[in-house]
């Protein structure tokens, strides 16, 4: 991944409300004791609430790196992590995501709403029209994302996606699994486009 001088670092989308079910807190504190064990840093949304909350305050309560980006509209609103020291404060949405990915050397999410599902998505874009080579998982925490799943089966079935490329999106239901996965990970070696590839 880039930049060997430093230490890897894997960005985290995730709710910033905690969802209905307690599991999916308890996969985020699992997701940043995976993270803990393999020695890689943190880069979230810089939130205190929610998924976000309780994956930075499993990593500061293991002592690693953590990362937050957040808009200064959302500070008030996302509550920003008060105990995050490396908090970047950006002017925008577009400018968080740029610069969550510009520090990050994968991408995971984990459960959440439209803002995860946008950040996720905007990540796969960029890898699959070749703009970054950073690996992306999904973890599927009983199920969350399983239509989701179904539905990028459904875009490669009709057309609009080559297997290669939605099989860029690794989709674990074990945070440990699915960082192992992503170490593994390779980026594609055919263009986006269906037709040019045939």
């Amino acid at each position: 991944m880039s930049d060997p001088g430093r230490r890897r670092r894997v960005c985290v989308f995730c709710g910033s409300s905690p969802g209905r079910d307690p599991a999916f807190a308890t996969a985020a504190r699992a997701c940043a004791e995976a993270l803990h064990e393999r020695g890689l840093g943190l880069v979230y949304g810089g939130g205190t609430v929610g998924m976000m909350g309780a994956l930075a305050d499993r990593m500061l309560e293991l002592g690693d790196e953590v990362i937050g980006v957040i808009p200064e509209f959302l500070v008030d609103r996302e509550l920003a992590h008060p105990r995050v020291a490396d908090m970047r404060i950006v002017s925008s949405m577009h400018e968080r995501k740029a610069l969550m990915a510009a520090l990050a050397d994968g991408f995971v999410a984990l459960p959440g709403g439209m803002g995860t599902l946008e950040e996720l998505f905007e990540a796969f874009t960029w890898t699959q029209l070749g703009l970054q080579s950073k690996p992306l998982g999904l973890l599927d925490v009983r199920g969350y994302f399983a239509q989701l799943v179904a539905f990028l089966d459904h875009v490669v079935a009709e057309r609009f996606m080559t297997a290669e490329h939605r099989g860029l999106l690794v989709v674990e239901d074990r945070a440990d699994t699915l960082l192992d996965a992503l170490a593994r990970w390779q980026p594609p070696q055919r263009p986006k486009w269906i037709e040019r590839a045939a």
